[in-house]
């Protein structure tokens, strides 16, 4: 989910009619990757075993001895096959790395798709082409050609980086990408559910689903039978899927828009009864109906609502699109009665109506209407179409529609809310608008918080007018994981969550959603949340001990007061919505230090580069590292003693497992955030000393810092390296796939090698050739 200041006009036109450009307007140079001695060095790098060579050959027009030839100059690792499900797993992942290496035409090439289907990607897969920056480097096409003497000198010293570093040899997954997805797979070994909740629905995404067009992906299965059961074992009810709706509907002004929906429809009715069958429901996400290119509006000009940029709006005041958007949701629920629900969002997010971006005054019919008049009546009309779907099917349950407030402007819950179907359900971020403070520096909560405890004032207000009203209200909430890191399955700080889950208990809400397209993993996060729900008694630590039980058996005590200490160091977390979507919470460790200013500024959840003042947003930079070295001191502590207490312990092999992998995740955690605490310490420094006027004393002070820090980066990353060979779910998340591989936290080691051998020493004698 992103905020309105992140939401651009290239993130929300429907795809598949008359594609716009993705990449338009100025563009800039790419970042220079100075640690390798060509881009193709890096080329072949940043690819090596996560695409097949036969494709690297291509897109360098060689063959694949020459590509061989030179990946073993840079001692990578023999090659290995690349699966067709891996690619289909991974092409975000393929897309980031090399968008500061490759220009459009041979990315096309690299993924082999063609120019619309990566338009539809970067447009539509969450808002990927914001996550790059909404801009696109201008690089220059990189071929095969014999390297000049000078290169392949650099060439051996990065060859003898890599041996110095990596005695045991370049690292490699030894559990390999995706093994997660086969292991989710499985059912679990022992159906031992959580005691059932008075919180339903609760509802999250699929930890491995596709985001961008799931229901025409053959051979990618989001709901394998042993995830469902995961899922239910884990104490959920339900999931949610994308969907566009012009894509499982037919679109009645347009038919070659709605290709294929009769496929995507059988498909999802095949989903949702499958998932029924493991007691899991699934909700379709509503944000609609979707802006068009102005051509549409050539033919179809009565149907045009507001205009932004070179998009307009379906306007929902028009008879007729609120008949296309009845009789689609009505098709839907009238093929597959078996669907849990709906949920909508009609404020930010995607251009959806006239008013869903606050400028409805610029169209002739809503501009004559309030925006709170044209949102009820949309939900209203949403509710409409599931209530036809259900009368033509003599359906005895019906699909839920669940009325997300994100994005309302203050005020408009006020009028909104009284004018919804009663027969919905009132759905807010329940941390919203929390007040906190840390390091000293006071700050309000936006959203994707487990170190903030909610419900803040916002979702309580809201709440109490949609009770007033005679809705169901649900709480929004991230219990598994949030964009606070990602990187992890689940963050372990489950007091935290526990006690939220408490607080809405009492607060009477009756259901959750759990997370967006973070946090599905089955994590014991998500059954603190279910036995939180099972009782109205039940105290946070009394359910985090029947959980670890159920894990860890004899190691459970001790588990449970790890969750507790790693609980109070994520308190310390300098929140704010800028740090959580600028700070490279998610690459930790893999993000690149830069010798000079990049001049890129950090995307949402994607390359952070070296924008410390985004990164660190309204906290002094010292209060900023400071709060992440306390939060990764909490960790590293914490898991020191939870180690010590329990190698004696006799655990079964499973039991042994699962705690190896709990470690696993509170380590990364503890990494990412002392690394961030480092780079941001860089690139302060650095920064200093470019400033110059500095007593000598004071350089070389500082120079003798940054040395340190790149030996501490080199560290970290070779620490997180051996991480992730061993736990294929470290790195991952579903909507941004692998935020790193190996290659990556390798290429760092060189990285810090290139500046500790060549810039540090030039820096040196640059600032004290004067003396």
């Amino acid at each position: 989910m992103t905020t309105a200041s992140f939401v651009t006009a290239y993130a929300v036109v429907n795809p598949a009619w008359a594609l716009l450009p993705v990449l338009p307007g100025p563009t800039k140079p790419p970042v220079f990757f100075r640690h390798f001695p060509s881009p193709l060095h890096a080329f072949i790098w940043r690819n090596w075993n996560l695409v097949p060579i036969e494709r690297l050959a291509l897109v360098l027009e060689t063959n694949p001895n020459e590509v061989r030839r030179l990946a073993s100059a840079m001692e990578l690792p023999p090659i290995q096959p690349v699966s067709a499900d891996q690619l289909k797993r991974s092409y975000l992942t393929l897309i980031r790395r090399n968008w500061h290496l490759l220009p459009r035409e041979q990315l096309l090439t690299l993924l082999d798709w063609t120019d619309e289907k990566l338009t539809f990607t970067l447009q539509e897969d969450d808002f990927f082409y914001i996550k790059l920056g909404s801009i696109k480097p201008e690089c220059h096409p990189i071929k095969f050609t014999e390297a000049p003497t000078e290169t392949k000198v650099r060439e051996k010293q990065l060859a003898r980086w890599i041996r110095e570093e990596f005695s045991g040899g370049f690292p490699t997954h030894q559990e390999p990408l995706f093994q997660f997805v086969k292991d989710l797979s499985k059912p679990p070994e022992k159906m031992t559910l959580p005691a059932s909740s008075g919180m339903s629905p609760r509802f999250g995404y699929a930890y491995f689903a596709l985001f961008g067009d799931p229901l025409l992906e053959p051979g990618i299965d989001p709901y394998p039978e042993g995830y469902l059961e995961q899922m239910a074992t884990a104490g959920m009810d339900g999931t949610w899927m994308h969907i566009v709706l012009s894509k499982i509907t037919p679109f009645p002004w347009d038919q070659a828009l709605s290709e294929q929906w009769e496929q995507r429809l059988e498909n999802l009715g095949k989903l949702v009864k499958k998932a029924r069958q493991h007691g899991i429901g699934i909700y379709l996400y509503l944000n609609e109906p979707r802006f068009l290119p102005l051509a549409f509006f050539d033919k179809n000009p009565e149907l045009k609502g507001v205009t932004i940029g070179q998009q307009a709006a379906l306007c929902t005041s028009h008879p007729q699109v609120q008949q296309y958007l009845t009789d689609s949701i009505a098709l839907i629920v009238n093929r597959i009665p078996e669907l849990a629900g709906f949920f909508s969002i009609t404020a930010s997010e995607n251009y959806t109506n006239c008013w869903s971006h606050g400028k409805g005054d610029g169209c002739p019919r809503c501009s004559k209407r309030s925006p709170a008049e044209v949102i009820a009546e949309l939900n209203g009309i949403y509710m409409t179409g599931i209530q036809r779907g259900i009368v033509s099917k003599n359906a005895t349950s019906k699909p839920q529609l669940i009325v997300w407030d994100w994005g309302w402007k203050t005020g408009f819950a006020e009028e909104i809310i009284p004018r919804l179907p009663k027969e919905a359900a009132l759905m807010s971020v329940s941390e919203w608008e929390l007040p906190i403070e840390r390091g000293g520096i006071k700050n309000v909560v936006g959203e994707y918080s487990i170190s903030s405890i909610g419900p803040g004032p916002r979702a309580s207000r809201h709440w109490a007018i949609a009770r007033q009203n005679g809705l169901k209200t649900i709480a929004k909430i991230q219990a598994g994981n949030t964009w606070e890191i990602a990187a992890v399955p689940y963050i372990p700080a489950i007091e935290n969550v526990a006690t939220h889950a408490k607080n809405l208990r009492n607060a009477g809400v009756e259901g959750l959603m759990l997370g967006w397209t973070l946090g599905g993993y089955p994590s014991p996060n998500l059954e603190v949340v279910a036995e939180m729900g099972s009782s109205s008694t039940i105290e946070p630590l009394e359910a985090m001990q029947k959980v670890a039980k159920r894990r860890f058996g004899l190691a459970a005590r001790a588990v449970t007061e790890a969750w507790r200490q790693f609980s109070r160091a994520f308190t310390e977390f300098p929140y704010h919505v800028g740090v959580v979507y600028n700070a490279p919470l998610q690459v930790g460790p893999a993000n690149l230090l830069w010798p000079e200013p990049t001049g890129y500024k950090a995307s949402m959840v994607g390359l952070a580069y070296d924008d410390l003042k985004s990164w660190q947003s309204s906290y002094p930079t010292d209060v900023f590292i400071n709060q992440l070295e306390k939060v990764a001191t909490g960790f590293t502590q914490a898991l020191k003693i939870l180690k010590k207490e329990t190698s004696a312990l006799r655990l079964t092999n499973p039991q042994k497992q699962m705690l190896a992998g709990e470690c696993r995740v509170a380590e990364t955690v503890a990494i990412h955030y002392g690394s961030i605490a480092l780079q941001a310490r860089f690139i302060q420094l650095r920064d200093q000393l470019a400033a110059g006027d500095l007593p000598k004393i004071d350089r070389e002070e500082k120079l003798a810092a940054l040395e340190n820090i790149l030996k501490k980066e080199i560290q970290l990353a070779k620490q997180m390296v051996l991480l992730q060979a061993q736990d294929s779910r470290l790195g991952f998340e579903a909507s941004n796939h692998y935020f790193y591989v190996c290659n990556d936290l390798a290429e760092k080691v060189i990285n810090c090698r290139d500046l500790l051998d060549n810039w540090l020493p030039d820096l040196k004698k640059a600032l004290f050739k004067n003396g």
